[in-house]
């Protein structure tokens, strides 16, 4: 692929890269000739009149126009599934489950994509679709993958990744995450043997920053951290498949060359990447929790202040030194319904059966929080200052309750004793203590 693989720094920002010197034109989005012989187009991941701060644009100097095609045909879903999610009844039911194995056999990105839940509907740009992506083999030259439902949250747990998008390159690994916007084509291939992570399929508002009120101006993650690529081209012939997700299925039509071949582009709606390490935690210095929202790295907001599509949310390393408080998470219940992963080591709250690669899912006002072994652990440890460095765990947050899929349901991964975690807790009330 023409073109350096290096980063722009910022989220949200107008850049402008190119892979060959002249490509830009200058002064006019789309002269009546682009320069180099390419062709100008817009992509828009908004609507156009957007106010400017949450407009989203960018314009691409490609080889041949990406309306050159064929007509797109269904093909299989495999075990990808879409909102609205009617496979099988949400409940008040606490799951949990395993890792899901990698597969014995050959299984690139878009065979290898599992969905466990979600919620809303992709055809009206509400709610989300929770996957989680198995690959055991790199996707060939010949395909490529774009999603027409939402943009795509990738959260590697095993194995590092390439990503190939039309405005760039893309590398990540267990501890980053990583956005392709809806409508841009990419290709995944593997930088280990075989890779495994979850991907938040986001289809409501476009993620942000989250605003940070009170905190003022610094904290949580900051734009100049995420990383955009340079421009870099495929300029290659031959047939490719494109496998496109459009209103919750799969359908794939045939070019006659690379879709990868924009050369140059300029805009604020591309691919990124972030690593969760340069997160700055704000937590408390005195007594008690804040409230886990002050852990979100990026919001998709609903037509409700202050109540989100989706909120991704990480519980990192961090210092602990809150006086005469209970240090893991309290008992809990939520109006929002959360998803859990884990990508490396544990979570404060449980202390087995919650491993990295595993989920699990507290819908609304579904009571939770530590089980036995922590609880008991948090009420009588030593209260000094600690770096509680257990592992990474994140959290997928959504206002709408989370509908599982068949196969979350039916697959050997469910954990049927989850509820027995909370099982043991004997009635203290008038006993001295």
């Amino acid at each position: 692929m023409s073109g350096a693989r290096a980063y722009l720094s910022g989220f949200g920002n107008d850049v402008a890269t190119e892979a060959v010197k002249g490509a830009l034109p200058e002064g006019q989005n789309s002269p009546q000739r682009a320069p180099l012989g390419l062709y100008a187009e817009q992509l828009s991941g908004t609507p156009f009149t957007a106010q400017r701060a949450e407009n989203r644009r960018s314009w691409l100097y490609r080889i041949r126009p990406a309306a050159m095609h064929r007509p797109f045909k269904r093909i299989d879903d495999g075990l990808l599934r879409s909102a609205p999610f009617d496979e099988a009844e949400a409940s008040p039911n606490r799951l949990r489950w395993n890792a899901l194995p990698l597969p014995q056999e050959h299984k690139d990105f878009i065979d290898g994509l599992v969905t466990l839940c979600g919620n809303g509907d992709a055809s009206l740009r509400s709610g989300l679709g929770i996957h989680h992506y198995l690959v055991t083999r790199s996707m060939e030259e010949t395909r490529a993958f774009v999603d027409a439902d939402g943009e795509m949250l990738f959260v590697p747990q095993q194995g590092a990744l390439r990503l190939v998008t039309e405005l760039g390159i893309l590398e990540i690994a267990p501890g980053e995450i990583a956005i392709i916007p809806r409508g841009v084509k990419f290709r995944v291939e593997l930088m280990e043997d075989s890779a495994r992570g979850y991907l938040a399929e986001n289809y409501g508002a476009l993620l942000r920053l989250p605003e940070l009120g009170p905190i003022g101006s610094n904290g949580l993650a900051h734009a100049r951290d995420f990383q955009t690529p340079v421009a870099a081209f495929e300029e290659r012939e031959g047939a490719v498949e494109v496998v496109q997700k459009f209103a919750g299925h799969l359908w794939a039509t045939e070019l006659d060359h690379s879709p990868f071949d924009v050369v140059a582009w300029h805009g604020n709606y591309a691919p990124c990447k972030y690593d969760l390490a340069r997160f700055n935690t704000i937590n408390t210095v005195s007594f008690d929790h804040i409230d886990p929202s002050i852990f979100t790295v990026l919001t998709s907001p609903s037509e409700f202040t202050g109540t989100a599509n989706l909120d991704f949310v990480i519980f990192p390393p961090r210092w602990m030194v809150a006086e005469h408080s209970f240090r893991a998470p309290w008992f809990h219940r939520n109006v929002m319904n959360e998803y859990m992963g884990l990508i490396t080591g544990a979570y404060d709250a449980k202390a087995s059966g919650f491993e990295p690669g595993g989920g699990s899912l507290h819908n609304c006002m579904s009571a939770h929080g530590p089980d036995r072994a922590s609880f008991d652990a948090s009420s009588s440890a030593e209260l000094k200052p600690v770096y509680w460095d257990l592992g990474l765990a994140f959290m997928f947050e959504t206002r709408f309750v989370l509908h599982p899929t068949r196969f979350a349901l039916e697959t050997p991964a469910l954990q049927t004793d989850y509820d027995s975690v909370w099982a043991g807790f004997e009635k203290n009330f008038g006993k001295k203590t």
